[in-house]
């Protein structure tokens, strides 16, 4: 059946179906907003966010503390929902999803790397590993938690539990874990934060080659300019927008960019921006 001319499309939840993100874009956010509290003492941690990141791209997202970092990832993996604007996800519009399709497409689509690393105990390798296939009601491909183990260098793990690896292994765990289903987008918070410079590397090259060889899309957030070294781009948010940018910079240039603008936020003036 042909839907007549001028009706406009709904989703499943009889929302409006929001026009197709643009092709090629793995993250799309335009003019995000995210206040917490009303009146005088509002906060504004993001200040109309506009940024659209291209697939297969690795990007770090810093930025003086207080600058919105942990609400601007929040909101671009549908943590948390944003007072007005859009946020698209591998061409899907999230931002009026339900709670129970915001939770599926988040266990489906995306992937998830934290400083905690975030593993269960009580579960094996290979069983934290295949959780997301799991949580997701997809057949537990143990070839491919497999496949994803020996990316990461434990292939002679999957039987451990995490309390008999270190600290770098346990990451690499998580890393494996994001990336098991192919998500559309890795979402990093801190990942090198609880570990030492060598295994931050090793860390941190796995996600480049998941960028590299995978063709995944990694948005990172982070406070160490050697950490954002590896990404292709960085972002810098100020006072919860985009102020600057940096293309392929090394630690050096991000570090000295950093302290630019965490000068100039003790001596505000007009830094609002966008980033596509």
């Amino acid at each position: 059946m042909r839907l007549r001319r001028g009706k406009r499309r709904t989703t499943e939840d009889n929302r409006p179906e929001e026009p197709a993100g643009t092709p090629g874009l793995a993250v799309e956010l335009r003019g995000v907003r995210r206040q917490y509290g009303r009146g005088a003492g509002a906060v504004h941690a993001l200040a109309g966010v506009d940024l659209a990141l291209p697939r297969g791209t690795f990007t770090a997202v810093m930025g003086p503390s207080g600058s919105g970092k942990s609400t601007f990832l929040q909101c671009a993996a549908g943590l948390d929902r944003p007072s007005a604007g859009s946020v698209r996800l591998g061409g899907t519009e999230i931002t009026g999803m339900s709670e129970n399709s915001l939770t599926e497409l988040r266990r489906s689509r995306l992937g998830f790397v934290f400083q905690a690393f975030n593993l269960l105990p009580s579960l094996t390798v290979e069983q934290n590993v295949l959780l997301p296939m799991r949580l997701a009601g997809r057949r537990q491909d143990r070839r491919r938690a497999a496949a994803m183990l020996a990316q990461v260098g434990l292939a002679d793990k999957a039987r451990r539990r995490p309390g008999e690896l270190s600290g770098g292994q346990q990451q690499r765990v998580a890393v494996a874990r994001a990336l098991v289903t192919s998500p559309d987008v890795v979402f990093a918070d801190e990942p090198t934060g609880a570990l030492d410079t060598g295994t931050a590397a090793e860390v941190l090259g796995l996600l480049r080659n998941a960028v590299d060889t995978l063709g995944a899309t990694v948005v990172m957030v982070t406070h160490d300019p050697v950490a954002a070294a590896w990404a292709d781009r960085v972002l810098f948010l100020a006072d919860g927008a985009f102020a600057d940018s940096l293309e392929r910079g090394s630690a050096e240039r991000i570090a000295a960019r950093m302290a630019t603008l965490t000068a100039r936020t003790a001596h505000p003036g007009t830094m609002a921006g966008a980033v596509a």
